[in-house]
C-alpha cells in the first residue's frame, strides 16, 4: 500500500511541487492550505505523515501540531522558512518529528520521510520476548542486556551515556531537543545550562570514535539538539 502524505502549505505552487516530487517516488498525496483543513484531513484520511508549513493563514503551525498531538501521534515534518533555533525548538517540543528550512533539498526530504516510515512501521517486541540487537554500521546495541559493541569490541558506557544512546535509538531519525534529552535522561527540573548534556555527548562520541566533521552515528542539529543517523 502506498503511504499517504498530507502536504499543508498555503502556497499552491509549493504544494504542487511537493506533490509531484513525492508522487514520482511512489507516495500518495493530499493537500491543505490552512490549519483547519490540515486538522480535518488528518482526522478523516489518517495520513501516514504530515508535511507542515508553519506560516498558515488561519493559525500558526505550532498550534496545528499541539491540536493534532492531543488526538494523534501521526509523524509531522516541518518545512518552513522560519530558520531560527528558537522556532525550531518550539515546533519540535510541541511534537514535530523533524524540521527542514526552506529552501530545502528534495532528496533530503525524501530521506527524512523514509526514516520516519521505517520508525513508524517498527513493532515493539511482545512483553517477555527478547528484542533483536539494534545495529547501524559497526555499532551494535543489545538493549536487553544493555551492552554496546563497536567493530566487534565492547564499549563501556556510563549509565547516562547509555541512556542518551538508548533514547536516540528509540527515536532514531527524530530530532530530539536538548530539553527533551535532559528531561528523559536526568529527569526533574531543568535549567538553561546544557553543560551536563554536552559533556555526556562528547564522551559518548569519543567512545564511539566519532569524527566531529563527519559523524557516522550522532548528528548535531546546531542550536536545537541531536538525532541518530539513518541506517
Amino acid at each position: 500500500m502506498q503511504p499517504l502524505i498530507l502536504i499543508v502549505d498555503d502556497e499552491k505552487s509549493i504544494r504542487s511541487f511537493l506533490q509531484v516530487s513525492l508522487e514520482t517516488q511512489g507516495y500518495k498525496c493530499i493537500g491543505a492550505d490552512s490549519g483547519a483543513g490540515a486538522l480535518m484531513l488528518s482526522l478523516s484520511n489518517n495520513p501516514d505523515i504530515m508535511i507542515l508549513d508553519l506560516g498558515l493563514p488561519d493559525m500558526d503551525g505550532v498550534d496545528v501540531i499541539k491540536k493534532l498531538r492531543a488526538v494523534s501521534q501521526m509523524p509531522i515534518v516541518i518545512v518552513s522558512a522560519r530558520g531560527h533555533d528558537r522556532e525550531k525548538v518550539e515546533a519540535l517540543d510541541a511534537g514535530a518529528d523533524d524540521y527542514l528550512t526552506k529552501p530545502f533539498s528534495v532528496p533530503e526530504l525524501l530521506a527524512r520521510i523514509r526514516v520516519i516510515l521505517r520508525r513508524k512501521s517498527f513493532i515493539e517486541a511482545p512483553e517477555g520476548q527478547e528484542k533483536a540487537p539494534f545495529q547501524i554500521e559497526d555499532l551494535v546495541v543489545d538493549e536487553g542486556r544493555r551492552r554496546v559493541w563497536l567493530g566487534g569490541e565492547e564499549v563501556r558506557l556510563t549509565p547516562n551515556e547509555y541512556k542518551v544512546l538508548a533514547l536516540l535509538i528509540k527515536y532514531r531519525g527524530k530530532v530530539l531537543t536538548h530539553r527533551f534529552i535532559i528531561e528523559n535522561v536526568w529527569g526533574g527540573v531543568i535549567s538553561d545550562d546544557t553543560q551536563s548534556l554536552r559533556v555526556c555527548m562528547g564522551n559518548l562520541r569519543r567512545k564511539l570514535k566519532e569524527d566531529p566533521a563527519q559523524p557516522r552515528y550522532i548528528i548535531t542539529e546546531i542550536g536545537v539538539g541531536y538525532r541518530l543517523a539513518d541506517e
